[in-house]
């Protein structure tokens, strides 16, 4: 430094990024009984999974959650779950294919699907003539999605 020179400062910002959520829990095998509340959720946006997660927790639901349908139905465990939550359109594996690999080892697992799309029913019956399709769009209020699910909890 010179004399008669003003000290500098360099300031460099730092910016700390965490993970907020994990969505790819351990499932414990329990089996399943009629009013069963614990929901498998599969969507491959992460702000979605929190969304849903969050809001269905808080009305009561056990809520595992993946962001891989891979994965997902690598850790499916029959008997566990009273409702699966399918997103529709997913890498690798979409949610109609994925629900139809569940069904080969849960045959009495029930499912709702959820996409950002339009949904042609009379198309996808064409294409997977024995599923019962029972679709969501996204956005969907949590409260009518609480309410759909406890319907469909019910009807069981």
């Amino acid at each position: 430094m010179q004399p008669n020179q003003e000290p500098t400062i360099k300031v460099e910002p730092t910016i700390k990024v965490e993970p907020t959520i994990k969505v790819e829990p351990t499932i414990k095998v329990e089996q399943r009984d009629s009013g069963n509340n614990r929901l498998l959720l599969v969507d491959d946006e992460p702000d979605i999974i929190f969304t849903f997660k969050k809001g269905l927790e808080a009305n009561g639901f056990v809520v595992d959650a993946f962001i891989d349908p891979v994965l997902a139905l690598s850790n499916f465990k029959p008997g566990v779950y009273g409702l699966l939550l399918l997103d529709v359109k997913m890498p690798q594996i979409n949610g109609f294919e994925l629900y139809e690999k569940i069904k080969k080892i849960d045959s009495k697992v029930k499912a709702c699907f959820i996409t950002a799309h339009e949904v042609y029913y009379e198309s996808l019956r064409e294409i997977f003539p024995t599923m019962d399709l029972d679709c969501y769009v996204k956005p969907i209020e949590i409260e009518d999605l609480v309410n759909h699910i406890k319907a469909e909890l019910a009807s069981k």
